[in-house]
């Protein structure tokens, strides 16, 4: 009898659409696997999850093989994919406070930016943000990595007039104020960039730190990498899953997600801090590639600018000002934090 009735339960359960032992979620990444630190952070959350749970396996498929890219969030939100490795900045021409939640010019770094998304309101946020934009999907952090750098860019970059007029591949919240500054910017893939600059479509492009750059050839193309990346201090990724299928995993199954996502921040994190350095010596003595700092007055312009756009983007939307300002407030309390504790950089 107990066998006849869990066997009923079970098909109840699939019949219901719920996840039954062993259930495979298909998973887009936004980043192809043969990308280091990225590529591979997607490939890590699959295997430590498919090493715990016993109710769900995840099925890890590159960009382009489930849907593109860019068209992940959709594809999640309706159902023809059940989860996807992303992030939101991905989504900000459909949703303009996406950013926000991954990566803020001159914003906060890993560490500030963990503390208001996981013991602040920031996860609260994500998720509204989802929901009230019409989004059916469930959002978690499952990475981040330090600063990137701030563009590849085939001629040295001396002041404002060197910028304008140029095509490059930006992304996020940097790319409005790239554009204030005259440059004419566009949001590619990982895989669509080395052949846009190729052929001359991009002049420059920014994308990741230099490790990651480097397995993408920028190099053989631009030869100055400037630093430092004021436009992401630090990349939040999300895994985003079908609300649907989210609802109908069990609880144990839940914990063990969010469980599996915090291990892949802490390993996606410290991988770009520990592999960096290396790729950066490797591109000056071998590659020809010239390192270079943006001078304080550059920097200096590109924050005076971001300001100018976040006050504007925050009158147009409501919810990005209320984001926004929550951000700021969080950030001025934990001033009274860094400014104390940490030594001097140098």
């Amino acid at each position: 009898m107990k066998s006849t009735l869990f066997a009923t339960m079970a098909a109840a359960v699939i019949a219901a659409g719920g996840a039954t032992a062993q259930d495979t979620i298909e998973m887009t990444s936004s980043f192809p696997s043969n990308l280091p630190i990225l590529g591979t952070a997607s490939i890590d959350f699959v295997e430590r999850i498919n090493a715990i749970s016993g109710e769900v396996q995840f099925e890890h498929y590159d960009p382009g093989k489930l849907v593109p890219t860019l068209e992940a969030l959709d594809a999640v939100s309706n159902g023809s994919v059940d989860a996807a490795f992303a992030t939101s900045g991905y989504w900000q021409g459909k949703i303009q406070s996406a950013s926000l939640f991954a990566a803020v010019p001159f914003g906060p770094e890993a560490g500030e930016f963990l503390g208001w998304i996981i013991y602040d309101d920031g996860h609260e946020l994500w998720q509204r943000m989802y929901d009230e934009n019409g989004y059916d999907v469930h959002v978690l952090p499952c990475g981040i990595i330090a600063p990137e750098t701030s563009g590849w860019f085939k001629n040295e970059i001396n002041s404002v007039e060197d910028l304008e007029g140029l095509n490059m591949r930006f992304f996020g919240l940097g790319a409005e104020v790239m554009q204030r500054l005259g440059v004419s910017t566009s949001l590619l893939a990982a895989g669509d960039i080395f052949p846009a600059l190729e052929r001359g479509a991009i002049d420059a492009t920014e994308f990741s730190m230099p490790l990651i750059d480097a397995r993408l050839g920028f190099h053989k193309i631009a030869k100055y990498n400037y630093f430092p990346g004021w436009h992401q201090p630090s990349t939040l990724f999300e895994l985003i899953v079908n609300k649907d299928v989210w609802e109908d995993l069990e609880e144990r199954t839940q914990a063990q997600i969010e469980a599996a996502c915090l291990a892949n921040v802490t390993t996606n994190l410290a991988e770009g801090e520990a592999k960096n350095f290396a790729a950066m010596v490797d591109n000056e003595t071998n590659n020809g590639v010239t390192n270079k700092q943006w001078p304080p007055e550059m920097l200096e312009l590109f924050e005076t600018t971001w300001n100018e756009v976040a006050a504007e983007m925050a009158a147009e939307d409501p919810f990005f000002a209320e984001v926004w300002t929550d951000m700021q407030e969080y950030r001025q309390g934990y001033k009274n934090w860094s400014s104390n504790i940490y030594l001097p950089r140098r």
